[in-house]
């Protein structure tokens, strides 16, 4: 039997055909956007510059403000550096590209693209340096001379910061309390069985009741409600420690949830461990759970400590003398605010450098929950 075999039986194999290389792409967009931001901050910072030198109160602010300013037109200008060598990586990546090199067109793309982001990225904060100087010769310089006027900060710097004392003598007796006083209600948050029912539903009324209620409400409460009611030895405890009671009842129910959170995110195999070696419940919390949690919840703390240092400017609603009752004294005799200015810049150079600290212990600790995998 003869095999017949046909055309259509037989696949014929087409050659594939080369695959075509995506477009390179330009960034001249970019490079034009960063072009155009840059003249427009070198504007602003000229502009401000001139203002600084023409309106400006006379003395050590137009000295400061007309260095402040030319410093700021010079990096305006070296903007255009990023953006000059964009230009050049853009170049090179047209001809890669006219060239057939791809790989090539596209590194210099992607540089010319990054050199433009960097330029953009560098005349934003050039742009807020220029409208805030914008903003204190707004007015006639009104602005400068009521918030940043140089004598009559210099005049109330010494007694202000005398007063600041009182301040963190606040924040440090309250931090103390807190720390005491916030563990003992998450523990009480977290009493086992029936039995503790009742002292848990107290514990969670009590939390829920003080982070409901303002500060300044809290502390006015205190200062004033106490004396009035006649309360025995709460009522005589006059300004300074009326604000650490009242400060401590506040931030004892934040801290007492960064507390019960360290505490349950302790793995309950810890607790069975201590129990299964003849721990009474007490003795597991003190010696194995609680340690633990604390060195977990060491960051959030110190934030809720910072919050706290700032609320002790609050207690100038009772009449303790601290640094803005006596930034107060200064403004309402000179109309002028520039002493209320002296307390923000003393509660930011106590304030950043925990933030920083709390920051590179986060860092830490992320580190080390990376190396453990």
């Amino acid at each position: 039997m003869e095999r017949t075999v046909t055309s259509d039986s037989i696949s014929v194999a087409q050659p594939a055909r080369a695959a075509q290389p995506a477009p390179v792409g330009s960034a001249q967009n970019t490079l034009l956007a960063g072009f155009l931001f840059s003249l427009v901050t070198v504007g602003l910072a000229v502009y401000a510059c001139y203002l600084t030198i023409i309106v400006a109160e006379t003395g050590i602010w137009t000295l400061v403000l007309g260095a402040a300013t030319g410093i700021v037109v010079l990096l305006a200008i070296g903007t255009f550096v990023p953006l000059i060598r964009g230009v050049k990586q853009q170049a090179r990546s047209t001809r890669a590209a006219a060239n057939g090199d791809v790989v090539e067109a596209r590194t210099y793309r992607s540089r010319a693209a990054h050199s433009a982001w960097v330029a953009l990225g560098s005349c934003l904060p050039i742009v807020f340096i220029a409208v805030f100087t914008l903003f204190l010769l707004a007015n006639d310089h009104a602005v400068q001379t009521t918030f940043f006027d140089a004598s009559f900060m210099a005049k109330s710097v010494r007694d202000v910061t005398i007063a600041f004392g009182e301040n963190i003598k606040i924040a440090l007796l309250a931090e103390i309390l807190v720390l005491g006083w916030a563990l003992f209600i998450a523990l009480a948050r977290l009493m086992p069985t029936d039995a503790g029912r009742p002292i848990r539903w107290l514990a969670t009324a009590y939390v829920d009741v003080f982070r409901a209620i303002p500060s300044i409400i809290v502390i006015y409460l205190v200062g004033f409600g106490l004396p009035l009611a006649g309360v025995p030895l709460l009522s005589d405890l006059g300004p300074t420690w009326s604000a650490v009671l009242a400060l401590t009842l506040t931030y004892g129910a934040y801290v007492a949830e960064v507390y019960r959170a360290g505490i349950e995110g302790i793995h309950w195999s810890q607790v069975s461990a201590a129990r299964s070696l003849g721990l009474s419940y007490g003795k597991t919390m003190r010696f194995v759970i609680v340690p633990q949690a604390v060195r977990k919840v060491t960051p959030p703390l110190l934030n809720d400590f910072i919050g706290l240092q700032k609320d002790t400017a609050l207690v100038t609603v009772i009449g303790t003398v601290d640094a803005f009752t006596q930034a107060k004294i200064y403004s309402s005799n000179y109309f002028n605010l520039s002493s209320v200015t002296v307390v923000a810049i003393l509660f930011i150079i106590i304030t950043i450098p925990q933030t920083r600290f709390v920051d590179r212990l986060l860092a830490r600790d992320a580190r080390r929950q990376m190396s453990k995998g």
